[in-house]
């Protein structure tokens, strides 16, 4: 029998190491995204830009993605016979391509069963040959870029219209509601930007307005007087700029301030709610696209919007109902394929038939939807206001 000092030692010690071991074990269920719950992992990235002038457009991507994946834990998932846990990987890519490469590889040595994303066609398309070359499903909300499905990849799919259908609608507003006969075209000279610009002045051409000018900026201007300046003097009656709202804003703010009378009109990368802000008064003078159904107009779209925002404290700028929507799509291909096997999901994937938040879902023989919707806008009041549903 010990003395009753030597069991007080060992009592304590004993009590000390259960707490850290505690501790530990806390500390492990808090990493990463994965709900503490006991199952097999399985591993959904997600790739944005979190950092820069659109991290806001970033986060509202990964929240649309992290709500989905909160949903689906917390509802309980069977795949094989087994409890699946799923875990959000995010991933920064700066609005960079060469980090879109760099983190589109980091995605695929953590072996995710998919990825949703990028954001950015500039980012998706020089991401989308590391995942063809892992052999891994990718699924982007909004890339609009034509030249990310015209690869040839089997494992590149998006959950929206293309520039090839955005960049026509917003001509033909331009032609058929603002009888424009002169119009100057502003791109950043991303992939987006110029390819969105480049699709409208095809068809504003076709239709015999006139492009007075051409002119080139980049994605992280924010001052657009000299530009401006030598458009004004050629009278547009629209400017038509492809690019984001970070720089979008201040571009129609100071074309106002310039005393500039012609319309702006552009895409989905300007068309949010943080372009009223960045433009302010002026915003009055913008009509603009987005490459899918507005949230308004979904049927399950005011119930995603309340969730939303109890969960993050914010409103949905623009994609987080396609990111969304994106996890889903991945989840249904491992229940039709009865596996988590990266090989097994992308094999299913040109069946998918779903009706999702965003609409029907299915795809076509590249990987776009079959589907498409063009969403107009203006701004009354300083809100986006729907003025058209285009279904391509």
């Amino acid at each position: 029998m010990m003395n009753s000092k030597v069991s007080k030692v060992i009592f304590v010690k004993s009590t000390i190491a259960v707490a850290a071991a505690t501790v530990i074990l806390l500390g492990c269920g808090k990493s990463g995204d994965k709900a503490s719950v006991d199952g097999t992992e399985v591993k959904i990235g997600h790739v944005a830009p979190l950092t820069g002038p659109i991290a806001h457009l970033g986060k509202d991507n990964e929240n649309g993605a992290r709500l989905a994946i909160e949903e689906i834990n917390k509802s309980g998932l069977t795949i094989d016979g087994k409890k699946v846990v799923l875990t959000l990987v995010p991933e920064d890519d700066a609005e960079d391509p060469k980090t879109a490469t760099q983190v589109a590889q980091k995605l695929v040595d953590a072996k995710v069963a998919g990825v949703v994303g990028h954001l950015n066609s500039g980012t998706s398309i020089p991401a989308s040959k590391i995942y063809s070359d892992a052999g891994i499903t990718q699924i982007s909300p909004s890339a609009t870029n034509p030249d990310y499905t015209k690869q040839g990849f089997k494992t590149t799919y998006r959950l929206v219209a293309t520039d090839a259908q955005q960049g026509p609608a917003l001509a033909n507003y331009v032609v058929g509601t603002l009888k424009a006969k002169t119009v100057a075209i502003i791109d950043d000279s991303t992939q987006y930007g110029k390819g969105l610009a480049d699709e409208f002045e095809k068809t504003i051409k076709a239709a015999g307005v006139k492009v007075v000018t051409r002119e080139a900026s980049n994605n992280k201007a924010t001052d657009f007087k000299a530009i401006l300046t030598k458009i004004k003097g050629s009278k547009p009656d629209v400017i038509m700029y492809g690019g984001m709202d970070a720089t979008g804003g201040p571009l129609t703010k100071q074309a106002a301030e310039l005393g500039i009378q012609a319309k702006v009109v552009g895409g989905d990368g300007m068309c949010t709610e943080k372009l009223a802000e960045l433009a302010g008064d002026a915003v009055v003078n913008v009509t603009c696209s987005e490459a899918g159904m507005a949230l308004s107009k979904m049927a399950q779209g005011a119930d995603f919007q309340k969730r939303y925002k109890e969960r993050f404290n914010s409103d949905v700028q623009i994609y987080a109902p396609f990111t969304y929507d994106a996890v889903y799509v991945l989840v249904d291909a491992m229940k039709r394929a009865n596996s988590t096997d990266q090989a097994k999901i992308l094999l299913v994937m040109p069946d998918t038939k779903m009706n999702g938040l965003v609409g029907n879902i299915a795809f076509d023989n590249k990987g776009d939807m079959k589907e498409g919707v063009i969403t107009l806008y203006d701004f009354k009041d300083k809100k986006k206001t729907v003025l058209d549903v285009i279904k391509m």
